[in-house]
């Protein structure tokens, strides 16, 4: 039986799965970093793989860019698929100057604007987090594989373009690192159907600076993220 978005069978999907917001990166890192992969996926383009990771099975998924087409593909994974783990894999804008282009960052908790949040929670806050454990063995393997990662707390907006020039003032007052778009939904639907959750996340670009990464750059940092996400299968 397949779910509304996604047209692969119970048992297609494994336990563990990545979420890169573009399909073609998981295309992508299917067909450069896992073995004996297979497709599951193609409706509306999200593309979907399974496939192996030194011999253990793992799965990759576009989940889309907001926090509005993540949650879709979240709950469809856990409610119809039995998906255990998921990890968020992208990019970031850091918003503290000492942060540089191509730092991974391991996101302890997400703040955000999230619509849905307010509809789940009405005037009152939920503090979005990761789950420790998975957290815990990210950082791990990070010191194994000799990969610098900072851990602190970022920010998920629903709005990509702002003129506010001081939006992000108070969330680097309050120890905020970055902002993106999907983790904070992420965390809250994990919690909320008893799955774990996590993101790891490459700085992409410095909205305080304007620094950007080169192409070449976000290719060698975005393989650091895979390579410790990978080891969390």
């Amino acid at each position: 039986m397949a779910s509304i978005h996604i047209e692969a069978k119970v048992g297609d999907i494994a336990e563990t799965i990545l979420l890169p917001g573009d399909p073609y990166r998981a295309k992508h890192v299917a067909e450069t970093m896992l073995t004996d992969a297979v497709c599951y996926n193609k409706v509306r383009g999200m593309l979907g793989y399974t496939g192996y990771y030194n011999g253990k099975r793992v799965s990759i998924q576009g989940s889309g860019m907001g926090m509005g087409s993540t949650a879709i593909y979240v709950n469809e994974l856990i409610e119809t698929y039995g998906v255990k783990n998921l990890i968020r894999v992208g990019t970031c804008g850091a918003i503290k100057t000492d942060i540089n282009v191509g730092q991974v960052i391991l996101a302890m908790s997400a703040s955000g604007d999230s619509g849905a949040n307010s509809a789940y929670f009405g005037s009152m806050h939920y503090a979005a987090t990761a789950d420790f454990e998975l957290l815990q063995k990210a950082y791990e393997a990070s010191k194994r594989l000799k990969i610098n990662t900072i851990q602190g707390s970022i920010f998920s907006t629903d709005t990509f373009y702002d003129s506010d020039p001081h939006r992000w003032d108070k969330w680097e007052e309050h120890g905020i690192l970055g902002v993106e778009m999907e983790s904070q939904i992420l965390f809250t639907l994990a919690k909320r159907l008893n799955a774990k959750a996590l993101s790891i996340l490459t700085v992409s670009d410095n909205i305080r600076t304007g620094e950007a990464a080169s192409s070449k750059d976000r290719e060698q940092s975005y393989m650091d993220m895979m390579k410790i996400a990978f080891e969390l299968a």
